[in-house]
């Protein structure tokens, strides 16, 4: 702990905060845990955890099909607004507008390149509200979900989208421990996770054998990464790290890749 508090004290004019949750021993690290940040693309997690919701429920299949629309409504005033694809880091579905896709495919698309245009396309469908009901009902802290991406005018209203370090590493435990919907829908939430294809902070310097399921926002200066580290001949852990303050994302990666390694040295 002490060479952690060293390291974060060294990042100059950043702030950051840390929650673990070890499910082998039941240990926590928590620091500045309850700091509330612009989630970023983490709350997609919780968009994907009510999309299995409302599956066990029966509202919805997986495999239904949504149609690929960039036009939204607002929950602010109920005016419509649209995403740019170049503020997207998944691009492939501005390309077919008009067309339709699984829903399944949508939730993986939302996680694993964190497209805003599937979060969006999803949230029409399974509602903001419903969503924050779910985070609420799981009493999951310090995280709401309040309007979908890029809702302006809702913004300009205050009716943001926030989380915190603990509440982020709350989520994950309930999914590692199988407490979300069900035993398989957290087996299938955690292998989207597992596909994550951007892996610059919690897994970048872990050993090999480590997988790490997990999800990852960034946003103007905030950079955020929370997941489940999955070692060899132990439970896993919960992790999550968020940071505000970094004009660099390369150096904020490098930042959260350091404290994800001082983490495990120190679990393992």
């Amino acid at each position: 702990m002490r060479e952690l508090e060293t390291f974060i004290a060294e990042q100059k004019d950043k702030t950051i905060s840390i929650a673990t949750g070890d499910l082998e021993t039941g240990q926590e690290i928590l620091i500045d845990a309850d700091e509330p940040y612009h989630p970023a693309s983490t709350f997609k997690v919780h968009v994907m955890m009510e999309v299995f919701h409302q599956a066990e429920q029966g509202l919805l299949s997986l495999e239904n099909c949504l149609p690929i629309t960039n036009s939204f409504t607002s929950i602010a005033d109920g005016s419509k607004f649209s995403l740019l694809e170049s503020d997207d880091a998944e691009k492939t579905l501005y390309a077919r507008l008009g067309e339709s896709e699984s829903i399944g495919r949508l939730t993986r698309l939302m996680i694993v390149r964190s497209s805003n245009l599937a979060t969006n396309i999803l949230l029409e469908k399974i509602c903001t509200k419903s969503v924050n009901d779910f985070i609420q009902a799981l009493g999951i802290s310090g995280v709401s979900v309040l309007r979908g991406i890029n809702d302006d005018a809702a913004r300009d209203l205050g009716l943001n989208n926030k989380a915190s370090a603990r509440g982020l590493t709350q989520t994950m435990k309930l999914i590692a421990e199988g407490k979300v919907v069900s035993k398989s829908a957290c087996e299938k939430m955690t292998t989207i996770l597992f596909g994550q294809e951007f892996n610059e902070s919690i897994p970048a310097l872990l050993p090999k054998p480590v997988r790490v399921a997990h999800k990852t926002g960034w946003d103007g200066n905030v950079y955020h990464d929370t997941g489940i580290v999955y070692s060899e001949h132990r439970k896993p852990y919960a992790l999550s790290i968020m940071t505000c303050g970094f004009a660099e994302a390369d150096e904020a990666h490098t930042c959260m890749a350091t404290i994800s390694k001082m983490i495990y040295d120190t679990i393992q």
